[in-house]
């Protein structure tokens, strides 16, 4: 319990960095380490080996030389040269047939020793010391109960894998020094997309630029091939620039807003506030001009009503999820169209409702729907002195609505902005109205999926088509 703390306090402390530098190290490390140990055990044992090879041949040989003396005896006793012969004796099983009772021997004889010669013990190899010198001997049977010892010096096998022992040891810490360096310059040039990202985050988050973006490596192809040529990093780095350009045009669009609201209630502001003023003096007009200047209170009130209702909608940029049903499009445009002539009564609504198109429904929120079509109506009934068409149909997969009106039309330098916030034509500029309409409808069409597009059709006037898609 007393343990754990410090160890998430450490985590906590060391950067990204240092820790990706000590992983990488540490796998590293533990290859070169054990490769290295496993070199060390293959030499030891390869040498170790090849010593009892010449310890097989050498009691190969001895057999060879004495199969026909049946008597203990020494074969050969000076091996404390490196370049003499093995030593060499025949052992019996019995000590009472052993005239030197095994005191004369150059070989240390014990019960392991009878035990293989009268065949109660197989071969095994043993280390002794002869002559001072470490050796390693092989104890074989021969028949007629004897057996065999031969003996090397193994000195010099020893040194052998010393020196190996320290010679993998300095490639072992060398290899860990290198494993450190290549580490610690991974890590860094690895995350320099992480630092830089970091770096662009901070200087965003300490100076409100969010026109900064993070220096990206020039693209290699496009499509599939560029993105599959593209580490993680570098994509992230990507759609970190891809969010900041999208919160760029966000702050724009919130403070182009603020300016053009601001800008779009100081008139009627000032003309409530000297009407109001007006009416405070009240005692000092007409009856006629009190009603005038009362009316004209009670006007603008309404339309700075309606103008702060719009910057509202346009403001929350989504669609209530709770309140999305399916909407029988027939039914919304004959109640859309039923109120804009209740709303226009000089202006001619023609409806047009193809009968393919009856039964489409889409999901939506009624409410903002009706909205959608309002303000597109409203829109064409100003300019529109010869009547509106209303049109539903069903084309290529969806179902579009179009409401055509008769006026002055779109300009060909309008267009690209008429679902602008507060964007007024020429034209239209002399009107009543806000200029968050058309841009209120469009963002409603956006919300339910659907595609609102303005266009200049043949024989004048404007036509704006709306466009569902299929479920």
């Amino acid at each position: 319990m007393t343990g754990a703390p410090p160890t998430g306090r450490w985590r906590r402390r060391r950067p990204l960095r240092t820790r990706l530098a000590l992983a990488a190290t540490g796998a590293v490390a533990l290859v070169a380490v054990g490769v290295c140990a496993a070199a060390f055990v293959v030499i030891r044992y390869e040498l170790l080996h090849q010593l009892e090879l010449n310890l097989t041949q050498s009691a190969n040989r001895s057999v060879r030389e004495t199969r026909d003396d049946r008597s203990p005896q020494v074969l050969a006793a000076d091996c404390r040269y490196l370049a003499a012969p093995a030593c060499a004796q025949i052992v019996p099983a019995r000590p009472a047939a052993d005239p030197a009772g095994g005191s004369r021997y150059p070989l240390p004889v014990n019960d392991a020793t009878r035990q293989v010669a009268a065949g109660e013990r197989g071969a095994y190899y043993s280390e002794v010391t002869v002559h001072g010198y470490p050796a390693r001997m092989l104890t074989t049977p021969l028949r007629d109960g004897r057996a065999l010892q031969v003996a090397l010096r193994s000195d010099t096998v020893e040194d052998g894998v010393r020196r190996a022992a320290l010679l993998l040891a300095g490639v072992g810490g060398a290899g860990v020094l290198l494993a450190a360096g290549l580490g610690f310059w991974v890590s860094r040039t690895g995350l320099a997309p992480v630092a830089r990202l970091t770096g662009t985050a901070e200087h965003i988050a300490r100076t409100r630029d969010t026109g900064h973006r993070i220096e990206l490596p020039p693209p290699h192809g496009t499509g599939r091939g560029r993105r599959a040529r593209e580490d993680e990093l570098t994509r992230l780095a990507d759609s970190f620039n891809t969010m900041l350009d999208a919160l760029e045009q966000s702050v724009a669009a919130q403070r182009r807003l603020v300016a053009d609201a601001s800008h779009e209630l100081r008139t009627p502001l000032t003309a409530l506030r000297t009407n109001t003023e007006l009416l405070a003096r009240a005692d000092r007009l007409t009856p006629a001009q009190r009603d005038r200047a009362a009316a004209a209170l009670g006007r603008q009130l309404r339309e700075v009503t309606a103008l702060v209702n719009d910057l509202v909608e346009l403001a929350r940029d989504e669609e209530p999820q709770p309140l999305v049903e399916q909407v029988e499009l027939a039914a919304l445009v004959r109640h859309a169209v039923a109120a804009a002539r209740d709303h226009w009564p000089d202006t001619d609504f023609r409806l047009d409702i193809a009968p393919g198109a009856e039964r489409a429904a889409v999901p939506g929120v009624p409410a903002r729907l009706s909205r959608l079509l309002s303000n597109l109506l409203d829109n064409a009934a100003k300019f529109s002195d010869a009547g509106v068409e209303v049109a539903l149909y069903a084309a290529g997969g969806g179902t579009e609505i179009t409401v055509r009106d008769h006026g002055p039309g779109l300009a060909p330098e309008d267009l690209p902005y008429v679902f602008d916030r507060f964007y007024r034509a020429e034209a239209a500029r002399a009107l009543p109205g806000s200029g968050l309409g058309l841009a209120m409808a469009q963002q409603i069409a956006k919300a339910h999926g659907a595609r609102l597009t303005a266009e200049c059709p043949e024989g004048g006037g404007a036509l704006f088509r709306l466009r569902f898609p299929s479920g």
